[in-house]
């Protein structure tokens, strides 16, 4: 085979390759609006590119992306978020995203505090900015309150100045509310990268995952939000919920029914404690 037939056909498998990785990628995120899937097709090429709109705009959640390994470092940071909690005693964590909405946060809240529950919420400091009192209501009856970035970006799409501009924002909003710095921090649409675990180290906050998404955010209806908590009930599971981003009156009823179950059937639902790596 010729020289230039030869680099001809390189040109093809390189650029095949790319194409193959591109459409894996395209078809982990599917976009989600506020209806629920927006179509059957994945985002791919441009429009996945594209940057995100209004936090109601959702992706599906990327469970199990992880930052790139590495080699170690003398300075120890942790590489993947904690994703389950000691199951001593059938403890389970139940967490809230996107929030805080006057609209569905203290309905949630008044759920939990008649169970005497607490739980994490992760907050966006845009909405915080609307809605202060509602931090320092979670201040006050015990529940965690996390760093949950400013605007709800896709972080690995992002520079570390940004990445740092969204935690360190949303930080300060929080300690304003709340009279404390946030020590838990959730990637949106738990999408993390290398530069999301560093920039939150250094500002004090460990990462925090999920084992059980909900799938609240798609709006399969109440009773489907509980049968997948009751399915997925386990010591050391951590439940991801929502509290605004859209119509949030499904996870509200879903709560109200699956939390006295949970208790009735033994488990200890409260709040994980920081591990240092």
């Amino acid at each position: 085979m010729k020289k230039d037939q030869l680099l001809t056909r390189r040109r093809l498998l390189i650029a095949g390759t790319g194409a193959v990785g591109a459409a894996a990628t395209a078809g982990v995120l599917t976009a989600v609006t506020g209806d629920g899937p927006a179509g059957s097709d994945p985002v791919a090429g441009p429009q996945a590119r594209r940057p995100l709109g209004s936090s109601a705009y959702r992706l599906q959640p990327l469970t199990g992306y992880g930052p790139p390994q590495a080699a170690p470092r003398r300075t120890l940071v942790r590489r993947e978020p904690l994703l389950r909690v000691s199951g001593r005693g059938r403890t389970m964590v139940l967490t809230f995203d996107d929030g805080p909405d006057p609209r569905y946060t203290p309905d949630i809240l008044d759920i939990l505090a008649e169970y005497d529950v607490r739980a994490m919420f992760f907050v966006c400091g845009e909405k915080v900015a609307g809605s202060p009192n509602l931090l320092a209501r979670m201040a006050d009856e015990g529940h965690v309150v996390g760093n949950h970035t400013w605007s709800h970006p896709m972080l690995t799409r992002l520079t570390r100045r940004q990445i740092r501009s969204q935690m360190e924002r949303t930080c300060d909003v929080i300690e304003e509310a709340c009279g404390e710095p946030p020590e838990w921090f959730r990637a949106p649409y738990g999408a993390w990268n290398r530069a999301a675990f560093q920039l939150g180290a250094e500002l004090g906050m460990e990462a925090l995952g999920w084992t059980l998404d909900t799938l609240d955010w798609a709006k399969p209806g109440a009773r489907a939000i509980v049968r997948r908590v009751e399915r997925g009930a386990a010591p050391g599971v951590v439940v991801l919920s929502h509290d605004a981003g859209g119509d949030r009156s499904q996870s509200v009823r879903a709560l109200r029914r699956y939390l006295p179950e949970l208790l009735d059937s033994g488990y200890h639902v409260t709040v994980p404690r920081r591990h240092y790596a």
